[in-house]
């Protein structure tokens, strides 16, 4: 029997899609439910499954096309009984055994259609990389991880090895240019910067904070946490309720403009910047104010986790009221963040360094970082804004009140 694979229902205000690449040809045996083809939206990376074993006869839309849901993609020859059409005498049974892959020490384990494609495409087995996936499954991200790792064996970026030496005395230089299209992606955070910027009266205040009594803390009891919950205890999910609870103190942080109206949201969802390959993501923590620090954490490996794979959905990326990005990670020691529409205000997170501080009348050295608040002043006036940082700041100093909500 023939099946039209058809372009699903994309997501909720996404009228269209590109298709990125096919991971078959037409005539390859597939599995049910083997991811064929990947579709990118503005925002996340559809993965367009087999709903039956069989070959795929036929494509109709190539790579880099423009598709709306219900376009037929392709035709698909359902049973074992299509199956041997360029591979005879393969059958469905005979290709399902390639889906598992042997991993020392334990049984045979399936690994994802992406996971085998990268695999193969570097000439690699499931053995080689620790897996990080539920019962020891290889991801997407352990391959990917493991290729930059220098156990790879590849020559890195910027590997003086992998340039070509002509000889002794002459090394030739590449200075060819390559012209890539921008992914829907990369131009709809383009698209949604300059629109920020052309829209909102931005403006950023600034403070720096004594890490001193957080470091203290995480240091005390961070093995403690992680055998308890199964997760590190992080920085930032210190810095996630505490702006949850200085959220509260100044409502109009965590509001957001429509029109002519100022709407104040009662609930606190707080979207996390996470760097991805294919472009900043952030994915939105729902009610942070009623979250256990463990819950928070938790929650944040998860769901970072999904927007790295490629994974997370369209609902796990919208409906956020504040927004806290870390550019510390990469080294950033200031910076003034682009508001993420329709929020008011963004949280930027920097570096920690040890710096001479006067405490109590002696020269200390001690654990501190800038921070800065990007908000939108149609709005937020310059006293709420920089009250709204020292709360934070205030809060971060002494933890404990943290704990007691003052």
């Amino acid at each position: 029997m023939s099946i039209d694979i058809k372009v699903p229902q994309l997501p909720e205000s996404v009228s269209d899609a590109t298709l990125i690449a096919w991971h078959c040809k037409a005539g390859d045996t597939v599995l049910r439910d083997e991811n064929l083809v990947d579709l990118e939206t503005d925002k996340v990376v559809l993965e367009v499954p087999a709903p039956a074993a069989g070959v795929l006869q036929e494509i109709r839309i190539n790579d880099g096309a423009t598709v709306m849901p219900g376009d037929i993609l392709a035709v698909l020859v359902e049973g074992a009984s299509a199956v041997g059409k360029n591979d005879a005498p393969a059958t469905v049974a005979m290709a399902e055994i390639k889906q598992q892959t042997e991993v020392a020490g334990g049984g045979p384990v399936k690994t994802s259609p992406a996971v085998r494609r990268l695999l193969d495409e570097h000439d690699l087995d499931a053995t080689m990389v620790t897996g990080t996936g539920k019962d020891g499954r290889v991801t997407k991200a352990d391959v990917l991880s493991f290729l930059k790792s220098d156990d790879s064996g590849n020559a890195s970026v910027g590997d003086p090895t992998s340039a070509a030496v002509a000889d002794d005395h002459f090394v030739m230089l590449d200075r060819s240019e390559q012209r890539v299209p921008m992914t829907r992606l990369r131009a709809r955070i383009a698209e949604r910067l300059v629109d920020a910027q052309q829209t909102a009266a931005m403006l950023t205040t600034f403070n720096e904070i004594d890490l001193t009594e957080v470091m203290a803390l995480r240091s005390r009891y961070k093995e403690s946490f992680e055998k308890e919950h199964g997760v590190r205890l992080g920085l930032m999910s210190f810095f996630a309720k505490a702006a949850a609870e200085a959220l509260k103190k100044f409502p109009v942080v965590n509001a957001s403009v429509e029109a002519n109206d100022i709407i104040y949201h009662n609930y606190y969802d707080i979207g996390i910047a996470v760097s991805t390959e294919r472009g900043l993501m952030v994915p939105v923590l729902r009610d942070v104010d009623q979250m256990s620090f463990a819950q928070f954490e938790g929650e944040l490996a998860e769901i970072a986790k999904k927007a790295q794979d490629g994974t997370i959905s369209m609902d796990e990326l919208t409906g956020g009221t504040f927004t806290i990005t870390n550019g510390g990670v990469f080294g950033s020691m200031m910076s003034t963040p682009i508001l993420n529409q329709p929020q008011s205000a963004i949280l930027g997170m920097h570096a920690t360094q040890q710096r001479p501080m006067v405490v109590d009348g002696e020269i200390l050295a001690r654990p501190m970082m800038y921070v800065a608040l990007t908000y939108d002043h149609r709005i937020i006036d310059g006293k709420d804004s920089v009250k709204f940082l020292v709360a934070i700041k205030q809060l971060l100093e002494d933890p404990s009140r943290l704990l007691l909500q003052i």
